[in-house]
């Protein structure tokens, strides 16, 4: 893969930011890889001055001829090259990923493909890209409704699916004809600069896509209080959403929040049991339980709850804690060390709470793995609604375990959360999944499956989960501003006009 923006130093990646097409140095912030504890990157600790020169150089794109007036179907060729280059070198985008992040190789090429799915989709939308007309409106009146790009748009990533939420939001942007800062998470910016440099092979002009690489407080922050930043695209916890709100306040920027979940899996008697303990082991334990729509709340009926949870239990001691470069590996290690000691207290709280640890609760014992931040899959039984592994996103391996006895019971349990991004529920009833997902709170409820979806459907939350939403149509949308063009056939004649010439 060819990585303009990057050199070798030693066995780590060095990388500069991404501005106007160019490379622009800065101190190094070091990364090391979460599973060996080695330095494997070098990014350049952006500031204030970065993101002015990085969204300087967006504005100055979007206001140029060639991108202000390139066709909605031009974009989308633009976007089909940019897929296409992203299945050249998927293979690399997905090692950077699963080194950085610590997730498994096969979870992380997942992504990549997932994330190729999303431009096609993009593209696709700007080649149907349409606006709407009024006709009837009063003689010789008519209107047109059109969607205009913002402008420039931040997006601001995590570490957790760094190259795939990325990819959830540039397309769209690009399609809506915006041009682009970013800021990828100062832990996993290697495939964010690498899809930048993409972006520019595939014809798009430089400064279409700018990244500055660095922290939220230094680089983050100056990105959402800049006046000439239109839009801000915010994937995060939603402690820091709240301050990306507050930033923006002060100059109405708007903003989309794609903010914390807790998910409730609501598994009632009826429901296919084998079907539900698989989907959910997966569900929650998949990219070590670091995912914002991680399955990490078991809600199943008394009834069945021994033989249901002894199954999920079976399930999660059996997943391979390994080295992320290692195709028999189940569960990677977590973000960094720090993290993994959160979790770890995490733990410890719910017990401390009332609850009992059937499996896992610690970190594995196996020397191999003793210099990463790697945790067993943990399951926590007889959790109660006030246990703050019930309600605090602790965003780990982590699932706990709560028995309902009515459908009621079970819906309330499922919205006593702060959060609402999204919810599952399994059973045979069709009357049942209507009813329940009507009245579960959340911006995806998924039935007799969890951890889905497709870049033709929109996604994002209610509650503290945040607002807005990303891929799809609407999350096209979320990149657009809402403009209507009035005609009249005939002058208006206008009340102050006077019938008469008396002085």
């Amino acid at each position: 893969m060819t990585a303009p923006m990057a050199t070798r130093k030693a066995a780590a990646r060095v990388y500069g930011h991404h501005i106007a097409g160019e490379r622009v140095d800065g101190p190094p912030l070091d990364r090391r890889d979460p599973a060996r504890n080695e330095v494997v990157a070098r990014y350049a600790a952006g500031t204030a001055e970065e993101v002015d020169a990085a969204v300087r150089a967006a504005a100055a794109t979007f206001a140029s001829a060639g991108w202000r007036r390139t066709p909605a179907m031009a974009r989308a060729g633009l976007l089909d090259r940019l897929a296409g280059l992203l299945e050249r070198d998927a293979d690399r985008l997905a090692a950077l990923d699963s080194q950085e992040v610590g997730k498994p190789l096969a979870f992380a090429r997942g992504d990549i493909d997932l994330g190729i799915a999303h431009v096609r989709q993009a593209a696709a939308l700007a080649r149907t890209a349409k606006g709407e007309s009024f006709t009837g409106l009063a003689p010789d009146y008519t209107a047109l409704a059109t969607r205009e790009p913002v402008g420039v748009a931040a997006l601001i990533t995590p570490w957790n699916f760094p190259a795939l939420i990325l990819l959830q939001k540039l397309p769209y942007a690009l399609a809506a004809g915006c041009t682009l800062v970013v800021k990828p998470s100062e832990f996993t910016s290697s495939s964010t600069l690498e899809i930048a440099a993409l972006c520019e092979e595939a014809g798009l002009p430089p400064g279409a896509v700018n990244v500055v690489t660095g922290t939220g407080p230094d680089a983050g922050l100056p990105m959402v209080t800049h006046p000439r930043v239109s839009y801000v695209s915010f994937t995060g916890s939603t402690g820091v959403g709240r301050e990306v709100m507050r930033a923006a306040a002060g100059s109405l920027t708007r903003v989309g929040l794609e903010l914390g979940g807790k998910t409730g899996n609501v598994v009632f008697a009826d429901a296919d049991l084998e079907a539900a303990a698989d989907g959910i082991v997966f569900a929650a334990f998949a990219n070590q339980g670091e995912s914002c729509v991680a399955s990490s709340r078991l809600l199943v009926e008394e009834a069945v709850a021994a033989e249901f949870t002894a199954a999920v239990v079976e399930r999660a001691a059996a997943l391979r804690v390994g080295m992320p470069d290692d195709p028999r590996t189940d569960i990677g290690a977590l973000i960094h060390h720090g993290h993994r000691d959160r979790v770890h207290a995490a733990v410890l709280a719910g017990v401390e709470a009332g609850g009992e640890v059937l499996t896992g609760g610690n970190p594995p014992g196996d020397p191999e793995l003793e210099a990463g931040a790697f945790y067993l899959p943990t399951v926590i039984g007889s959790v109660g609604r006030e246990s703050p592994v019930f309600r605090s996103e602790i965003f780990g391996p982590v699932l706990s375990v709560t028995t309902f006895r009515s459908e009621e019971e079970a819906v309330d349990l499922a919205n006593a959360t702060d959060y609402g991004l999204a919810q599952s529920l399994w059973t045979s009833g069709l009357d049942r999944a209507f009813a329940v997902s009507r009245e579960l709170e959340a911006g995806t409820v998924w039935v007799n499956t969890a951890s889905d979806g497709s870049p033709a459907l929109a996604f994002g939350g209610v509650k503290a989960s945040g607002f807005g939403r990303e891929a799809g149509e609407e999350g096209l949308r979320e990149f657009t501003e809402y403009k209507t063009v009035q005609f009249r056939g005939e002058p208006r004649i206008s009340p102050f006009a006077r019938t008469d010439t008396a002085p």
